[in-house]
């Protein structure tokens, strides 16, 4: 009866503690959060190894605890983020100003599927820049083809997101760049396609010190003469913060599924680039 009643409580201040450990977590900081909890199990099982003297489960454990804290930095790292400011929501954070967030004016524009042709085939050079969106959508295959066909045409690079789903679809590796090696690209591109990302390229990181991804590196598509965002709706991101960059003068809104929006595409190019 003991043992149960240890183990009754052991179980409810656990559950307690990983209550209150994640409740202040915003929902943008949660895969940091996966990876930090990914590493606490690693030590666990580490404990217990040295506990049953179980070398085995001592090795596999350390290895589980260090590749998550590493990966847990990692993420942190490319947030601009500490780890304790993400696991203590947001507590000492530097990056932001402390106000209340920039409050978004204006409207969007939309165009429709013959409208992006028409710009795609006024630009002499192209970014694609792919997001989460995309991964969802399952629209790497006409993307691949379409940067074949472009390539034939017009200049074409894409940031390096989502590497091994390009590489699947057989995006060559040559036109996949890192984030620090693109940014300076977009002054100098006629059009950037934006399919399915929002955080990567909110432009309130670098543009509204109150913002809660203030600090946070980002694609500045933005910069680029003509933007399309393909995007199902306009909803925010995975952060929950609106972006500035629907509504900017130089930004069409191509809404709807990203697959069925770049098979049309590649249809269209197709047929132009082929005939």
């Amino acid at each position: 009866m003991a043992d149960m009643g240890c183990l009754t409580t052991t179980s409810i201040l656990s559950s307690l503690m990983g209550v209150t450990l994640t409740m202040a977590i915003g929902g943008a900081d949660m895969p940091v959060v996966i990876t930090v909890l990914n590493s606490y199990s690693g030590w666990a099982l580490c404990a217990e190894g040295f506990m049953l003297d179980n070398n085995l489960m001592t090795i596999v454990g350390a290895m589980i605890g260090s590749s998550g804290a590493i990966l847990s930095y990692i993420m942190c790292k490319a947030m601009n983020r500490s780890l304790a400011n993400v696991i203590f929501g947001g507590y000492g954070t530097k990056s932001t100003a402390g106000g209340k967030p920039m409050a978004i004016e204006g409207t969007h524009t939309e165009i429709n599927v013959d409208n992006a042709i028409d710009l795609i085939s006024d630009a002499k050079n192209i970014i694609i820049t792919p997001g989460y969106g995309l991964c969802v959508a399952q629209a790497q295959y006409p993307i691949a083809e379409m940067v074949t066909l472009l390539k034939k045409k017009v200049a074409g690079r894409m940031p390096g997101q989502l590497n091994v789903l390009l590489a699947e679809a057989g995006v060559p590796y040559d036109v996949v760049l890192e984030m620090d090696e693109i940014n300076e690209d977009f002054p100098k591109t006629d059009l950037t396609l934006v399919i399915g990302a929002n955080d990567t390229v909110n432009s309130a990181a670098e543009e509204d010190p109150n913002s809660i991804i203030a600090g946070m590196p980002v694609l500045r598509v933005w910069d680029s003469k003509d933007v399309i965002v393909m995007k199902r709706t306009l909803g925010v991101g995975y952060a929950a913060v609106d972006n500035p960059i629907f509504f900017k003068e130089n930004t069409s809104m191509l809404l709807g599924d990203a697959k069925k929006t770049c098979d049309a595409l590649l249809t269209q190019i197709r047929s132009r680039y082929e005939s």
